[in-house]
């Protein structure tokens, strides 16, 4: 049996919203570093955080100031620190940040995909930016359009898609269709509808695409906004759409899981959704009015 061992964090905000973006940030930064360790120390091959990991969920308001959260990536320090991250743990990283362009005030929602002897390999951007009361992503964020980029990492062929993305079963299929054996889905989303689709559409999308699915949401409530409950429950999804292991909802935690790779050969190979496709037949799928 080939195993990949997995490794997803969820967390609270530290610090205040009232306080500077880089004060959150190196307060997030310093909270996450234990369980960084941890991770390493466990033999984590695969570490995800959640959406923009070192701020808060930012979006109920339109306040430029948080234009200052955004970081270059590759060059910026929290993807610099989290490269020497993965070099001394021989551990592949996700890092879910905030994005700052050579464009001024062009930003984007974004992940760096870090290799296990500590390479940048790549990034996604987020595709689908939602537009709604508490939700103001687009104040914010440009939708990104990476194409749909599958990293080939150390350990297994990886996929990101985020947050919001997870509504829109088109990527987890460009994905899988694109090589993804295990896809990261890093979140903020809070307690409502959402909380029943949390556990409807990844497994779904696990079984649709016959992969392994890592799902990462935040945890707490994070004032002056009080948008919701940011309900956690991060978990680890199989081929066949079942849930293997599932984190707390209200504490910051390092879940670690071992998943069975070789059951994404033999799902495949069981539900040959990819061979009974009919992309001949979705041309009305891509038409937009």
């Amino acid at each position: 049996m080939t195993t990949l061992r997995g490794g997803l964090i969820q967390m609270g905000l530290k610090g205040s919203t009232n306080d500077t973006p880089e004060n959150i940030r190196q307060a997030m930064i310093d909270a996450h570093i234990p369980l960084i360790e941890k991770a390493g120390q466990e033999g984590v091959q695969v570490l995800c955080f959640q959406e923009v990991f070192t701020q808060p969920y930012f979006c109920p308001s339109q306040d430029v100031k948080w234009y200052e959260a955004a970081e270059y990536i590759p060059d910026g320090p929290t993807t610099k620190l989290m490269q020497d991250y993965a070099k001394k743990f021989s551990m592949v990283i996700v890092v879910p940040i905030y994005e700052r362009t050579n464009v001024a005030g062009v930003y984007y929602n974004t992940a760096a995909v870090i290799d296990a002897d500590g390479s940048y390999l790549g990034k996604y951007r987020k595709t689908h930016i939602p537009q709604v009361k508490g939700f103001w992503e687009k104040f914010f964020f440009k939708p990104g359009a990476s194409n749909w980029p599958v990293f080939n990492t150390a350990y297994c062929k990886l996929g990101v898609y985020i947050c919001y993305d997870r509504h829109f079963p088109e990527g987890w299929r460009a994905l899988a269709l694109n090589g993804a054996e295990y896809i990261v889905n890093p979140s903020a989303t809070v307690a409502g509808l959402s909380e029943y689709l949390w556990k409807l559409e990844q497994p779904a999308s696990a079984v649709a695409n016959g992969c392994w699915i890592g799902a990462i949401n935040r945890i707490g409530v994070e004032k002056p906004w009080n948008i919701g409950e940011f309900y956690g429950q991060s978990y680890f999804v199989n081929p066949r759409g079942e849930i293997e292991a599932e984190a707390s909802r209200d504490q910051d935690e390092l879940i670690v899981h071992d998943m069975n790779m070789d059951m994404v050969r033999e799902v495949r190979d069981l539900w040959q959704f990819f061979r009974d496709r009919r992309p001949d037949t979705y041309g009305p799928l891509v038409v937009s009015e």
